[in-house]
């Protein structure tokens, strides 16, 4: 049987231990504000690891007559009730608790209530980072033991303790108000201390930006986003010896891998498999630097297998019934197409192949893609092992002259009697009738004009197969823009380019059949793509400003917008030219006050700033500008 609570001697002062289901809170505190949820789980954890630390203030409830009820207002420390009331319901303690409290009968309790969250003097945030540093050190907490404690999150913890281990100067700064505590947590992704200090005082103030400074303290690490980064993973690189550093105040996207070096060794060695196994499967070599300046060889489409036949026949079928059956269209049902489709493709695929002789004169490129997949292209040929006909030696079978037994090839019937100049005279007619007759037939003249092109882009072999005088080329931009091809453009081109490749060699490699078998709309899709292929726009020591007048005009026409393909950084644009341009750029992308503040930079810094300012401003140099585009968009502004 529990003993009655006695109520104790009401005097100014005292503290008493009150039950917690007699205290209740008073309408004359002054916070009228709820507390948040997640302060009173903080109270909670706190005072569960270390009990409470200030004792609430409290005076006695009266009746109406004046006369005490048993129970106690809480005039400052509501939080701490209803922490405790949080404790109470997690069956964590008793609601009879006894609360350490202190009695308050000779203050106005409204006063007292207003002044406790008044009069209050939050520590120095750096104070915290070094306190909670100082636990993990001398108590040997963990950050979960620390947010235990807390009330805090592990996250949070870590968060301080990394803003802890800055170099003790910057600590300082910060204290003494000349850095922010976003310039503190930029500095968190390095650990050496030299270092923080001295970039931050090499850096002048304008470019004491936070994502200034945490650019130049990752330069010698390479980010997880990178394509070497994914194509070797975290936990292959970790298992190697590798370390990777996180920035816990950014997305840093999976943070860096801080020994480049290694990670280059580890994307060697594993590209090295992908090559030795090209090889292995009768490819005469395998190559990391890509050249599509060679010829290539295109796969040939081989016969299904009686087994393949009939799975492939069986699946069209099904296609068909699902296509154009009244049945509703279920989910389910779109799901099982949708899986039929797939396998078909991968039964269409499965049927291309090269031949052993030619996988033994060709080879293949190996490339790591944007998103870190490596990138097997075949069926290139270098100029040495072009395959060319043979020449036969004097003496040989099929030199010796005609014998008595032998018959001299006869002449092309109508050909022998008539002279050269006739037949130029006749075959100039022919030509003239066959431009006039194409002429009257768009249709045939696009697929005769296709041809050509297809032949032009897929089968370098066949190139002269055509009574047009046409010559398309195709110019190698890699050699004026390292890289470019994992760019947007460079990588849309190669996808093009595999999709009507895959196409031509499901007819054996035969343009013509391609083309006379494509709709008008897929007919025009492929023109589209061998002709933007010819395009050259390269203004160049050795062209000058040929096509340039061409080339602004397409510009036009398509609306080319270069935003959507380029963007100007301290590494594409404002560290090739003089700081004058700099200047010039950030004037005209922002304003002259913004290029008056970085003039005195270093050209390296001022590069970097001006990236800062640039971005989102849409601003191109000049030859990546469209003509009209940005008279167009102040017109458009101005509605």
């Amino acid at each position: 049987m529990t003993a009655a609570f006695e109520t104790p001697a009401v005097e100014h002062g005292v503290e008493v231990y009150i039950p917690l289901n007699r205290l209740k809170k008073s309408e004359r505190n002054a916070r009228k504000t709820p507390h948040r949820p997640e302060d009173i789980e903080t109270l909670a954890a706190s005072i569960r690891a270390k009990g409470i630390l200030q004792p609430p203030v409290v005076e006695p409830e009266l009746d109406a007559e004046g006369r005490p009820t048993g129970n106690y207002l809480v005039t400052i420390g509501e939080g701490r009730r209803l922490a405790q009331l949080l404790r109470a319901k997690r069956k964590q303690i008793k609601k009879t608790e006894p609360i350490r409290c202190v009695i308050d009968t000779a203050n106005d309790a409204y006063e007292i209530s207003l002044d406790e969250n008044v009069t209050r003097f939050a520590m120095h945030p750096a104070d915290q980072f070094e306190a909670f540093q100082r636990l993990a050190e001398e108590r040997g907490f963990g950050a979960e033991e620390i947010a235990a404690r807390f009330g805090v999150t592990a996250t949070v913890v870590r968060q301080r303790l990394k803003l802890a281990s800055v170099s003790p100067r910057l600590m300082q700064t910060y204290r003494d108000g000349d850095m922010t505590l976003d310039q503190l947590m930029a500095f968190t992704v390095s650990e050496d201390h030299q270092r923080q200090e001295g970039l931050w005082e090499s850096l002048p103030n304008y470019e004491r930006h936070p994502q200034t400074i945490r650019r130049h303290l990752t330069r010698d690490r390479v980010s997880a986003t990178d394509r070497r980064a994914i194509f070797v993973g975290a936990e292959a690189y970790q298992a190697a010896g590798g370390v990777m550093v996180r920035d816990l105040f950014a997305d840093d996207q999976g943070g860096y891998f801080a020994d480049p070096a290694l990670l280059d060794r580890l994307v060697a060695e594993r590209l090295q498999t992908f090559a030795d196994a090209i090889v292995a499967d009768g490819w005469k070599w395998a190559s990391f630097d890509l050249d599509y300046s060679l010829s290539r060889i295109r796969p040939q489409v081989r016969d299904f297998t009686s087994d393949e036949q009939a799975r492939y026949d069986a699946l069209q079928a099904e296609r068909e019934a699902l296509e154009t059956g009244h049945a509703e269209w279920t989910d389910a049902a779109e799901v099982r197409f949708g899986e039929i489709v797939a396998e078909i493709e991968a039964l269409d695929g499965a049927r291309l192949g090269f031949a052993s002789e030619d996988k033994a004169r060709a080879g293949a490129f190996i490339t790591l893609t944007a998103n870190g997949q490596a990138r097997v292209e075949y069926g290139f040929v270098r100029p040495e092992d072009e395959a060319r006909e043979p020449v036969p030696c004097q003496g040989d079978a099929g030199d010796e002259p005609p014998t008595e037994h032998q018959s001299a090839p006869e002449p092309e019937p109508g050909r022998a009697t008539l002279s050269d100049t006739l037949v130029e005279n006749l075959t100039a007619h022919r030509t003239a009738a066959l431009r006039d007759a194409l002429a009257a037939q768009p249709q045939t003249a696009l697929c005769v004009l296709l041809h050509l092109l297809v032949q032009w882009a897929f089968d370098s072999a066949r190139r002269d197969g055509s009574c047009l005088e046409v010559r398309p080329t195709s110019v190698a931009l890699s050699g004026y823009a390292p890289g470019l091809g994992e760019m947007i453009a460079g990588r849309a081109m190669d996808e093009r380019h595999e999709v009507w490749a895959a196409k031509l060699a499901a007819v054996d490699n035969d343009a013509w059949a391609l083309v006379t078998a494509l709709d008008f709309e897929a007919r025009l899709d492929l023109l589209a793509y061998c002709v933007s292929r010819t395009v050259n726009a390269v203004r160049s020591r050795d062209r000058g400003d040929w096509g340039m007048s061409p080339a602004d005009d397409l510009a036009s026409v398509l609306a080319l917008d270069m935003t959507a393909y380029w963007t100007p950084t301290s590494e594409s644009y404002f560290g090739r030219v003089p700081k004058s341009r700099i200047l010039e750029a950030v004037t005209e992308a922002v304003s002259e006050d913004a290029a008056r503040r970085i003039s005195a930079a270093k050209k390296a810094d001022m590069a970097d700033a001006a990236e800062q300012l640039i971005v989102g401003t849409g601003w191109l140099p000049l030859p990546l500008r469209t003509v009209g585009a940005e008279a167009e968009a102040i017109a458009q502004a101005a509605k």
